[in-house]
């Protein structure tokens, strides 16, 4: 069976419902990966709530979601994930970046509490179940698929994720904050000689050098990275809510320029690991 990657929001931050973003896509970071069996999900941005409706339609009985982290931006479709109220539905959420207390069940529970929210998480009826896997450790799913995790450099900690399958590999690295000229070794070593790279490329150069601290990178920081990694294939992902398809094509240009198979994340894109 098939290795793909779906993207159903590829923004950071915020949401951008204007017409001005739309060739690229206005929802928060969400990605479908197929590998055989499994349906695996990478954050759970605005972007969820559609993928949510397709699984549905499709008849979809169990997903795995793997959370980078619980800023708003990451979490905020949850709530509006149609399948984890639909019983029968069996969801693992898994997470790496937290420590102690509140755990991942609690602060997913938080977000759905009044006065924030009506509906609480109770509420939902499918089958869920909450894992913490620290970052650096890797873990089996059914099927033949292995997850390896990497923690990043990010406000309040983050993952990274790398799947395997059948020969295959993709690595999910945003909401990470580079060092000028010290390569992330985790990252590295987390995404050597992946099929497929989706990194954080928030900020042009530029831009970043007004916000160190804020957590994220950039996308020449992305090509350096790709390029030390002996990745095959580089995304550019987590779009800055500033900017606008005509920005983003122009990024994009620019970037192959400097590295030919690359291209930048847009929703309902389809990639397909051979």
């Amino acid at each position: 069976m098939g290795f793909t990657v779906t993207f159903w929001g590829v923004r950071g931050t915020i949401p951008c419902p204007m017409a001005s973003h739309l060739g690229f896509g206005g929802n928060t970071s969400c990605v479908e990966v197929r590998a055989g069996s499994q349906r695996i999900i990478l954050d759970a941005g605005t972007g969820l709530r559609p993928l949510g409706r397709k699984l549905l339609a499709e008849g979809v009985t169990a997903a795995t979601l793997l959370l980078s982290h619980t800023h708003l931006d990451h979490i905020s479709g949850f709530p509006f994930f149609a399948p984890a109220y639909t019983k029968g539905f069996s969801l693992r959420v898994v997470s790496g970046h937290l420590s102690g207390s509140p755990n991942i069940e609690a602060v997913m529970a938080r977000q759905m509490e009044r006065p924030l929210f009506p509906v609480p998480m109770r509420t939902m009826g499918g089958d869920l179940s909450f894992i913490e896997v620290p970052a650096g450790h890797s873990f089996k799913l059914e099927g033949g698929v292995r997850i390896h995790t990497a923690a990043l450099n990010h406000p309040d900690g983050a993952t990274g994720y790398r799947i395997e399958y059948r020969g295959h590999s993709m690595a999910y690295v945003t909401d990470t904050e580079h060092v000028p000229d010290q390569p992330d070794r985790n990252i590295l070593n987390l995404v050597d000689g992946v099929d497929l790279l989706l990194y954080d490329s928030t900020f042009t150069d530029e831009e970043w050098s007004q916000r160190i601290g804020w957590g994220h990178s950039t996308w020449r920081e992305a090509i350096r990275i790709a390029k030390g990694g002996n990745v095959k294939r580089l995304c550019l992902f987590h779009h800055d809510p500033d900017h606008d398809d005509q920005t983003m094509d122009a990024i994009e240009k620019e970037a192959q320029a400097e590295l030919p198979n690359c291209f930048a994340a847009r929703e309902g894109t389809t990639v397909t690991l051979r």
